[in-house]
């Protein structure tokens, strides 16, 4: 995949933001050792997805459809107009209304979870004879959605030795995990889930990846569901700690967010920051903290900060 990432990388530049990696006071003192956060919250469609949709699509030339939590669809929206996107029932309304602004063909499933509605949209990619491009188990997503992460990051911050990754579908980790081992192979990756949809962590004890599992309710659908075949495969002798965070804890990381950097991040990217203020990862050495998107609606956020 090396070669994939570097392509990715030579194709990505310019047409993308380059996120800043930014210095945490606070998490340091909470680590011990110096953290980073890589805000691909300022990317452009609002998180890191835009990376995959720009390349992947770029090697396409069918119609395309997929599935997406939302931020792949968002992303897929603007690169591809009029591209079909299915989403779950419980999708997040600011990301659901951002695909129709898009012009995409936006279909919402009957189901609440991201896996059942995957079924359905690969029934309705059959029907219609349409390519279906997975949110992160494909290549080329695998490449520019983590390697490229991982190659701004590995410059950014040289220093850094371990690394902590949002894990759902297992598109971000895997990328930048190859990416990352392939520089440093002392590097820690440290998977970051949420404690009902722990995919990664059930794919390790049962040594094959668990690509469904039930629907649970949360703000982090971007967490939610069971990881990819693929990328399982790929992050399954690279991933070093996985840590589990609740509902209540990715609240937190979200407050938190605000009350020391400013930021108003979604609750899928808070998981990392809950992972580390609940002492769940493990550093000894710097450390950069991925904060993977900001598209959240007016109504989880007042949930959220308001308690309301």
């Amino acid at each position: 995949m090396i070669p994939l990432i570097r392509e990715a990388g030579e194709f990505l530049r310019g047409r993308i933001r380059r996120t800043p990696v930014e210095f945490s006071q606070g998490l340091s003192d909470v680590l011990g050792v110096p953290v980073w956060l890589k805000l691909e919250s300022l990317q452009l469609t609002g998180s890191f997805k835009i990376r995959g949709a720009l390349f992947a699509i770029s090697k396409l030339n069918e119609n395309v459809i997929t599935c997406s939590a939302g931020n792949h669809g968002k992303a897929v929206a603007t690169v591809s107009r009029g591209a079909t996107i299915c989403v779950p029932r419980s999708v997040d309304r600011s990301k659901l209304e951002a695909m129709v602004k898009l012009g995409a063909d936006v279909r919402v499933s009957e189901f609440d979870g991201y896996d059942e509605t995957q079924d359905w949209a690969l029934e309705i990619a059959a029907r219609e004879k349409k390519y279906f491009l997975s949110a992160f188990d494909d290549d080329a997503v695998m490449a520019a959605n983590g390697g490229t992460v991982a190659m701004e990051v590995l410059e950014d911050a040289p220093e850094a030795r371990v690394f902590v990754l949002p894990v759902g579908g297992g598109g971000l980790s895997a990328g930048f995990a190859v990416w990352a081992k392939d520089r440093l192979p002392d590097a820690t990756i440290a998977g970051c889930q949420h404690v009902l949809s722990p995919a990664l962590r059930m794919s390790l004890e049962a040594g094959q990846a668990i690509t469904r599992l039930p629907a649970v309710e949360t703000m982090a659908g971007g967490v939610e569901g069971g990881i990819g075949a693929r990328t399982f495969s790929v992050l399954r002798p690279l991933v070093d700690q996985v840590a589990l965070v609740s509902e209540a804890e990715i609240a937190d990381g979200v407050r938190w967010i605000v009350r020391h950097h400013q930021y108003l991040i979604e609750p899928t990217a808070a998981v990392t920051i809950a992972a580390c203020l609940t002492g769940k990862i493990e550093a000894d050495r710097p450390a950069v903290v991925v904060v993977s998107g900001r598209n959240v609606s007016a109504e989880t956020v007042k949930r959220i900060l308001c308690g309301s």
